[in-house]
């Protein structure tokens, strides 16, 4: 059988090929870590070393090509996925000045030495300059490893990429038609309005589609993930009718979707996954194929040309980090990041000389030249990226945390198997990401004759919160308890586990008068002091339009107030869902102030009520995809108000379109009496503790 597989070089077997590709793959980052040399740079001289212009291992074929293509498009996806939106629109105008930058200077001195020194004419001398100016986000994997994604110097590089890309693609649409003698008024009208129907369909249209596909298909993860594909290269597609590189469209296609897909998701999950571990690692192996040393040392024109490259795209990226640094006022360390992610030539510059080669503008010395660029400023960008990245991931995580940023000990007591996914999706979105606490979802089973085979039972059903979380990469710790009632249960495993928080389900359906929610729920309010949040989720959690949230007078005197309010902030992150606070003038001050310096950052618009009562008539101001979310207070604290007890009753009969949940937060525990403390002494020092 071994006569019928041919293994002449370079392989030609589909198989064969796909095995040296997965093996380079794996053990190549593996070698280089013991060196701490990145990964990044391993698979692009493995490409150098194995491909046609090296040993001749494999040959950059067709399927090679499809595979890498698809690796840069993610990459350039994953970024707009992965950015702040917030914080992207705060710093957009430090996107704009630092994409400016990027692309003047080194278009500007790129086309001086090449036009005055080297003898080309001015427009081979600006297309030879413009693959200076891009930049592709080779090492934005590493910052996103070391957790940097959403460091304000990491954001405005990755503005400043769609600034820059998209003004040196321009250039080149304009020397292509140019040169081709079709640059009348007409031409003009043209690439504009392809340009902005193309941005319109990306950003407006895209994104309503994606919530009525991601609706349809809540409990069809695999589906979703294909649509996702779709839409990058649906993106990709149109961008280049509109007459620009397809990198722009993935790009823009990661910000339509980055508000419906939570960053702690499955779905995310699966981005990231298939992206790092397939797609992008092919794409750097494929940049490694084009680099053909013989020609270089060959040929003194090239050597010449790819000299002049090598020393002059890197100085020019660091000016413009440097000005970007002393504009801003960013340290060393962020400037020295900006620099590593700006300094990667790859998808643009390609772009550029390829174009200029097949008009006929640009040599072949040209095109050595720009892939020497590509495999020298690749090895510079990973290099910088993670020797900076660690030192300043090092120094944010030195800082001291905040009180309401403890680790979370989460618990979910299940008993609808319904809910299962939902609660467990909330869970992992109000979690600390900077903590690896597990999520407890519990089971609580009456102790009786049945009590065995019940245990049997639920912790059948537990299984699929495991199988759903561990989709996300989060831990999961399944809980079982026995006990007298399901109150006694829960309660026992808030004090055994430490928890933090409990989120439990809740059917919005209340059967008498002198109950808030019902007996469960109504003995943990009473028995327990860590924060409560009473959930019923209607709508998909990463569909959710806007989170409401109605907030009693004097809650910013409570214990829980940080802790709730980060929560919040989470929720609205994970979301991408803006938050609207309502809550009287003084409440709202304090909310302000603490929205705006404490992280995660927000977009927050504040309205005022007159009385809680308006909660009954707020309906009509809510959209279908809102969400309501009431922070309420247990009896005898501070921001409690009798009107707070109707609110669960209001939500269920008024908002039956929208989810929402009600929160209660921590208090300071109360102090029984014993026969040392009598009663009147216990509830003096309770009222202390409130105050």
């Amino acid at each position: 059988m071994l006569l019928n597989v041919d293994l002449s070089i370079p392989f030609e077997e589909p198989v064969i090929i796909f095995t040296v590709v997965l093996l380079i793959i794996l053990v190549v980052p593996i070698m280089l870590n013991k060196f701490r040399v990145p990964g990044i740079v391993g698979l692009i001289l493995a490409g150098v070393i194995l491909g046609p212009n090296g040993f001749g291992v494999l040959e950059r074929d067709a399927s090679i090509v499809l595979f890498g293509t698809v690796g840069l498009l993610y990459i350039m996806f994953q970024a707009g996925l992965e950015i702040d939106m917030i914080d992207f629109k705060r710093y957009k105008v430090r996107s704009l000045v630092f994409g400016a930058l990027t692309f003047l200077i080194p278009i500007t001195i790129g086309t001086a030495v090449f036009f005055y020194i080297h003898g080309y004419e001015v427009k081979p001398a600006i297309l030879l300059a413009s693959m200076f100016s891009p930049h592709t986000l080779l090492a934005y994997p590493i910052v996103s490893r070391l957790g940097l994604s959403k460091n304000a110097a990491v954001t405005l590089t990755i503005g400043g990429t769609l600034v820059t890309d998209t003004a040196v693609l321009f250039v080149l649409a304009i020397i292509i038609n140019s040169t081709q003698g079709d640059t009348d008024a007409w031409f003009w009208v043209f690439m504009i309005l392809e340009m902005i129907i193309f941005v319109v369909v990306v950003l407006w249209l895209f994104p309503k589609m994606a919530k009525w596909m991601f609706k349809q298909l809540e409990s069809e993860k695999g589906a979703q993930f294909i649509f996702v594909l779709t839409v990058i290269f649906a993106a990709g597609f149109l961008s280049e009718l509109a007459g620009m590189e397809a990198i722009i469209g993935a790009f823009l296609a990661g910000l339509a979707l980055n508000p419906l897909i939570p960053h702690t998701s499955a779905l995310m999950n699966r981005i990231e996954f298939v992206g790092n571990n397939i797609f992008i690692p092919f794409f750097l192996i494929s940049t490694g194929m084009l680099v053909d040393l013989t020609v270089l040392f060959t040929d003194t024109n090239a050597m010449l040309i790819a000299g002049t490259i090598v020393i002059l795209a890197p100085l020019a990226k660091y000016a413009a980090a440097f000005l970007t640094q002393k504009i801003f006022g960013f340290s060393v360390l962020q400037r020295n990041l900006i620099f590593g992610l700006s300094s990667a030539h790859a998808a643009a510059t390609l772009a550029v000389v390829l174009a200029g080669f097949e008009i006929g503008l640009l040599g072949e010395s040209a095109l050595n030249g720009a892939v020497v660029l590509i495999l020298v400023s690749s090895m510079v960008s990973s290099f910088t990226t993670e020797k900076v990245g660690r030192k300043l991931a090092i120094m944010e995580n030195r800082r001291k945390p905040d009180i309401s940023v403890k680790p979370d000990r989460i618990l979910v007591p299940v008993g609808n198997p319904k809910t299962i996914e939902s609660l467990i999706d909330l869970s992992i979105m109000l979690k600390n990401p900077d903590h690896s606490q597990p999520i407890y979802p519990l089971a609580v089973v009456i102790d009786n004759e049945h009590a065995e085979e019940e245990i049997y039972k639920k912790n059948k059903m537990l299984q699929e919160a495991i199988h759903h979380a561990s989709a996300t990469d989060n831990d999961v710790q399944l809980v079982s308890k026995i006990d007298i009632n399901i109150a006694s249960g829960i309660l026992r495993a808030i004090k055994e586990l430490m928890i933090t928080e409990v989120v439990l389900g809740w059917n919005a359906k209340i059967t008498t008068r002198d109950r808030i929610f019902g007996t469960v729920l109504d003995s943990l309010l009473a028995n327990t002091d860590e924060m409560i949040l009473v959930c019923k989720i209607i709508q998909p959690l990463n569909t959710t339009a806007r989170l409401v949230v109605i907030v009693p007078t004097n809650a910013e005197l409570e214990r829980g107030f940080m802790r709730w309010v980060r929560s919040v902030k989470l929720l609205s992150q994970q979301m991408g869902a803006p938050v609207v606070f309502r809550a009287r003038k003084r409440t709202l001050n304090k909310l302000k102030s603490v929205i705006a310096e404490s992280k995660p950052t927000v977009e927050a618009e504040y309205v005022p009520y007159e009385s809680l009562n308006e909660i009954a008539t707020m309906k009509s101001e809510l959209k279908k995809d809102d969400m309501v979310v009431v922070i309420s207070a247990r009896k005898g604290t501070l921001s409690y108000n009798s009107n707070l007890d109707y609110v669960p009753r209001v939500l269920s009969r008024n908002y039956k379109d929208n989810s929402f949940i009600v929160i209660y937060p921590e208090q300071y525990p109360v102090y029984q009496p014993t026969p040392t403390r009598p009663a009147a002494y216990a509830s003096n020092a309770s009222e202390e503790e409130n105050f």
